[in-house]
């Protein structure tokens, strides 16, 4: 079986913790070959979003809203089309901008004013994404279409991810 045929083989299902834990480690390896004394932020976003994506099973939308105005729009993204505009404050997304803290929701149906940009999704990650001078210039969004498919790992992992690559 090709890496490739062993990847789609498992897309789609929940690492076990020791196994998303190395995903997470190989992904952010890549990401630092790659992205090593880079700057261009639509360059470092689109990479991150490719590197994410294409290494966690459980991604089913990986994208990043920038923060411009007062409202984020959508940037590089891979999944379903998205919600083009979110304001400060609504949805998870807008939420975890508004409190500039990572917001973890298990099951997106039960979070209060939930964007639902595509029906399938069922539970998501957002972790604010800062410049260089610790302002949020942008939010990470990750959506699974499993209940629970986030944890601790994913939380820890990618804000290591964040801190690591400021935009």
């Amino acid at each position: 079986m090709s890496h490739g045929e062993a990847y789609t083989a498992i897309k789609g299902s929940i690492p076990e913790s020791e196994k998303k834990r190395q995903l997470y480690q190989q992904a952010s390896d890549a990401l630092n070959a790659m992205l090593a004394g880079e700057t261009d932020r639509v360059l470092m976003m689109s990479t991150i979003v490719a590197v994410l994506h294409q290494s966690m099973p459980h991604y089913f939308w990986t994208g990043f809203y920038r923060v411009v105005g007062d409202a984020l729009l959508v940037g590089p993204y891979q999944g379903t089309p998205a919600c083009l505009r979110i304001a400060h404050g609504r949805g998870v997304c807008g939420s975890a901008w508004a409190e500039a803290r990572t917001m973890l929701v298990k099951d997106v149906h039960a979070f209060p004013g939930h964007i639902a940009c595509d029906a399938r999704s069922a539970s998501e990650i957002v972790v604010p994404w800062r410049d260089a001078s610790g302002e949020v210039v942008a939010v990470f969004d990750v959506d699974s279409d499993q209940t629970a498919a986030f944890d601790l790992i994913d939380h820890e992992s990618l804000e290591e991810i964040a801190q690591r690559f400021p935009l």
